[in-house]
């Protein structure tokens, strides 16, 4: 029976490996997405770079609410709502950001598209931490 256990807790560490690969690669991708919007010679403009502000502050809500709510509430409270209202905001304003340097001329609109994609990936790349590591029973030792 332990032998069992043994290989559940492998095959859980395996899955949380391949997932935070997976993660890291997606990110580099929508980084690198980013950087292609600012660098190359027909866009050579790096004011897109702004979004990484909102990179940085995207999973801080949640994570806060987190840390204040209830763990033994089972549905949702006030703060929880509040940080993903926040949340949605940043991500909406990180999408408008290069909409509107495009629409007054400050980058093209080439480089709003890769922004907008480096956007997309690396938000969908913050969605999938929160899923795969929310869980509470993450045992922190199996890193």
């Amino acid at each position: 029976m332990s032998c069992f256990f043994f290989f559940m807790h492998i095959n859980s560490f395996l899955i949380t490996k391949t997932a935070l690969i997976s993660l890291a690669f997606a990110a580099a991708v929508g980084i690198t997405f980013l950087v292609l919007g600012c660098a190359l010679p027909q866009f050579n403009n790096w004011w897109p770079l702004f979004v990484l502000f909102f990179y940085i502050l995207a999973p801080l809500p949640i994570t806060l609410s987190k840390r204040c709510m209830n763990s033994f509430d089972t549905t949702s409270s006030a703060c929880l709502e509040m940080a993903i209202f926040v949340t949605t905001g940043i991500v909406v304003s990180s999408m408008g950001l290069p909409v509107v340097f495009a629409h007054v001329s400050v980058i093209q609109w080439g480089a709003c598209a890769l922004v907008l994609a480096a956007n997309t990936v690396v938000f969908l790349t913050i969605l999938g931490y929160f899923y795969v590591f929310d869980s509470d029973d993450l045992d922190y030792s199996m890193w």
